[in-house]
């Protein structure tokens, strides 16, 4: 009996990757950051039962996206079918900003900056955890293993407004996080979080590299990103490839 179990394993991880070799991700972007924009939108294509969309908004009727991006992407390009993570959470959240509703960006800090190098910075806090990537100088983000770090920083209690703990914003709201105490390894982690509903157990909690697990494939390649100060970018196509990032 364990060995038919191992056999069977082997075999669905084997038609896994079958389907992954075939998984070639292309994403098309654009997100205004500064204001409200009819122009933001999220394409991405791969094989037609992994889900797609073509130029997805913010459906304000059912209070979600159009063309379901929030599920679809998520369940088909973010993890494998044992759970561990195939694509960066930091980028998976960016992208969903053109299909979430208009007061998201503004409620999580979503921040976007150019350096005169041509590195881009795109920061933001979601659901109390802080998300930052960080482009090479010709705008292009890496997979795997890019330049992406989160750390929790808050919590949320149902549909919120988050609480940020005042190790890092001096109001305890996102709007007024202190990037530079985010992004500080020398910043204490494990200290209690407080505010109205805070459960128990909410603490800060440490530095930490978003970095893909998954030990059946990955995705490589790399996205080009574009910032002129008001919209963002990005696009390009990500090539699954077999096994664990190296």
């Amino acid at each position: 009996m364990k060995k038919f179990l191992f056999l069977l394993t082997c075999v669905l991880l084997a038609g896994t990757f079958v389907s992954a070799q075939n998984l070639d991700l292309k994403i098309d972007y654009q997100f205004n950051v500064t204001a409200p924009d009819s122009g933001n939108y999220l394409t991405y294509s791969g094989p037609q039962r992994f889900g797609m969309a073509d130029k997805d908004v913010y459906d304000a009727v059912s209070g979600a996206s159009k063309q379901k991006s929030t599920a679809l992407f998520s369940t088909a390009y973010q993890v494998d079918i044992a759970g561990k993570a195939a694509f960066p959470t930091t980028v998976r959240g960016l992208l969903l900003y053109p299909v979430q509703y208009p007061q998201g960006r503004t409620e999580d800090n979503l921040t976007v900056s150019k350096a005169a190098n041509g590195v881009i910075t795109v920061q933001y806090i979601h659901r109390g955890t802080a998300y930052r990537l960080i482009t090479d100088a010709q705008g292009k983000l890496s997979f795997p293993k890019g330049n992406n770090v989160m750390r929790v920083v808050g919590y949320i209690v149902g549909e919120g407004p988050q609480v940020i703990s005042k190790d890092f914003s001096s109001d305890g709201t996102a709007a007024k996080v202190d990037w530079a105490k985010v992004w500080n390894a020398s910043t204490p982690s494990g200290t209690a979080i407080t505010g109205p509903n805070a459960p128990a157990n909410a603490k800060t909690g440490a530095l930490v590299n978003d970095v893909e697990t998954s030990s059946i494939f990955h995705f490589a390649g790399a996205l080009q990103f574009a910032f002129d100060g008001k919209i963002l970018k990005i696009n390009g196509t990500l090539r699954a490839t077999q096994g664990a990032p190296k």
